[in-house]
């Protein structure tokens, strides 16, 4: 039988340095699927519970090495159910090719069955989006969609028709008119600013006196330049949360998240500074950034359609990170005045002893979620990958987590999506089968859609086990957490239980009918030996922590409108009693550790 041009897309795949695509089947791509079954595992197939999973993990997989994630789907509701994921990766500016599949060229136009206008759909999520009327298109529109998912950091769809799927392959399209021919490959290029630009920089960064740093994942292979910069300039270094593993949190002068998710040593920071320095991230939240004016501002960001957008900016630096850093250093000048990263040293101490005395505070013998994230952060293995989802989980990841030198981490940065962090963990373990890795998710998220993955856990069961280990750890508070809390400090509101509780579940319990590993914990003083029966695993692990519901998570600094806001709705709370008391200690220990002349250990 000749080739068609479906098992054509799968030989040029691999050409591209695709090994695996995530997928869901349907008729839509039934070529692309008997493809795959004579591929014979090159690329192979892997089947997730849901499309939206296999965009996750193809976002993910972007993410983790670096490469062009892939998911395919089937036309009509399956490429619809992509769409969050393949959002996600546009938003947090990922490379990845999505490969849907479309009714028959003869039925379009008639209103067929599971006919959609996907050129439409997926126009605003794709910086490439082409459907595949010949089969001598295939070579070309491939390889533009590599191209463009690389060079754009973002979204590529192919749309192919299923006769065309079906069709006898042409990889080598007629020498007439009207033909193209393609080539497999791509470089990154080398992009610099100009020098009068750089001087302009070199200028601020020298008058400064109180230098903030605030880096993104954009700055993500220029640690070494990062560190040196820092200490020519004797500035603090703030993480967006996309660039949690850009520097390791046991530098004395990283002052680790910022935002409302952040640390105080960070605000303080860049609340104070006279000089900000971003770079590589599009952080956008004014309110934790210096006010308008009050200092001067240096950027370094590869699109210059991004640079200067999130505070008025002196100098505008369009380049890669650690190239332009490289052509900076040489300009910068070291300053002898260490006083303002001593207090910024100083500021990180005094949060580290902070978050230790959060975490160690529990109330009614429930556990705090607090200390979920604090008690692991010493006993995670080098190497380890980390995964959080969107929900109060995610402020103790942000917090008490310290990320070690090696270590990767993240999550859905800008969209911001329930859903993400157990894909993100299983297409992680796919891609780094011999690295440990570890997602934090929330009750909502993991029943919205993480737990049908337990069933992709165990269907790959003996690729994604074994040692080091693959655990998800649940935080089961009953609640919609994160948004519970910003009803009250955003909206004034009481929580609303018809829309914030949600159901108990045995979520440890449904991992062994899984044929995984449950492990429960429900007492404080157990936290540290769950933690270490879940990472001594040589079976995939569902951690279930049954946490404390009413511990907030507190901003670094309060603004007066929600202060208000969250007062009025405490008043009315059907929680009031526990949210005063929580509130009152944790903000307490804030205040003690902050005392004037009040010194801490390193």
């Amino acid at each position: 039988m000749a080739e068609q041009v479906a098992d054509y897309v799968l030989h040029r795949l691999t050409e591209w340095g695709v090994e695996r695509v995530y997928g869901y089947p349907g008729d839509g791509i039934n070529g692309m699927l008997g493809a795959f079954d004579r591929a014979e595992g090159s690329p192979e197939f892997i089947q997730t519970r849901h499309e939206e999973m296999a965009a996750f993990m193809a976002c993910a997989h972007a993410k983790f090495t670096g490469e062009v994630g892939v998911c395919a789907a089937t036309s009509g509701p399956g490429a619809i159910h992509l769409l969050n994921g393949l959002y996600d990766a546009k938003l947090d500016h990922q490379p990845v090719v999505a490969i849907v599949g479309q009714q028959k060229r003869l039925a379009q136009g008639t209103h067929y069955q599971q006919e959609v206008n996907l050129e439409n759909l997926f126009s605003d999520v794709s910086e490439f989006c082409q459907i595949v009327m010949a089969p001598g298109q295939m070579r070309h529109v491939i390889d533009r969609a590599f191209k463009t998912a690389l060079t754009t950091r973002g979204v590529a769809t192919i749309i192919v028709p299923e006769d065309v799927q079906e069709a006898e392959a042409v990889p080598s399209p007629p020498k007439e008119h009207g033909s193209v021919y393609s080539s497999v490959g791509w470089s990154r290029p080398r992009v610099l600013p100009n020098k009068k630009e750089l001087q302009k920089a070199a200028r601020i960064l020298n008058e400064g006196e109180r230098v903030a740093m605030l880096v993104g994942q954009g700055a993500a292979d220029a640690r070494a330049e990062l560190v040196e910069t820092a200490e020519l300039l004797g500035a603090g270094v703030a993480k967006a949360l996309l660039g949690r593993e850009v520097l390791p949190d046991d530098l004395p002068f990283v002052t680790g998240p910022i935002g409302l998710l952040g640390s105080k040593a960070s605000d303080e920071m860049i609340m104070n500074c006279d000089t900000l320095f971003m770079i590589g991230t599009s952080f956008p939240y004014a309110e934790w950034l210096p006010d308008e004016g009050s200092c001067k501002g240096v950027e370094i960001d590869i699109d210059g359609r991004m640079i200067g957008i999130r505070y008025p900016m002196d100098a505008h630096l369009v380049g890669d990170a650690k190239e332009t850093l490289r052509e900076l250093i040489p300009l910068l000048e070291r300053k002898e005045d260490r006083s303002w990263r001593e207090q910024i040293e100083e500021n990180v101490r005094a949060w580290d002893a902070v978050m230790a005395k959060r975490a160690g505070q529990s109330f009614e013998g429930k556990v705090n979620p607090q200390a979920v994230a604090h008690e692991v952060s010493p006993l995670l293995p080098d190497g380890a990958i980390l995964t959080a989802d969107s929900g109060s989980a995610t402020n103790w990841w942000a917090r008490h987590i310290k990320v070690r030198d090696g270590m990767r981490a993240s999550l859905s940065g800008t969209l911001a999506t329930m859903g993400p962090g157990v894909p993100y963990a299983i297409a992680a373990k796919f891609a780094y089968p011999d690295r440990p890795v570890i997602c934090f998710v929330g009750d909502g998220a993991f029943q919205m859609n993480g737990m049908n993955e337990m069933l992709t856990v165990k269907r790959y069961a003996d690729r994604l086990g074994g040692s080091p280990p693959l655990v998800f750890a649940v935080f089961n508070n009953r609640d919609l957490n994160q948004v519970t809390w910003e009803q009250r400090a955003m909206g004034g509101d009481p929580k609303f239980k018809g829309s914030q509780s949600i159901p108990d579940f045995p979520y440890a319990k449904y991992a062994e009918l899984c044929g995984l590993k449950g492990v429960y914990c429900d007492e404080p003083d157990k936290v540290t030996s769950a933690w270490k029966e879940a990472l001594a695993s040589d079976r995939p692990v569902v951690l279930e922590f049954v946490v404390d519901d009413e511990i907030a998570p507190i901003p670094p600094h309060i603004m007066k409108d929600q202060a208000k806001k969250t007062l009025k709705a405490g008043l009315r709370d059907p929680q009031k009693i526990g949210m005063a008391a929580r509130g009152f200690r944790q903000k307490l220990t804030e205040m003690y550790e902050s005392m004037p002349g009040r010194k801490h250990d390193s």
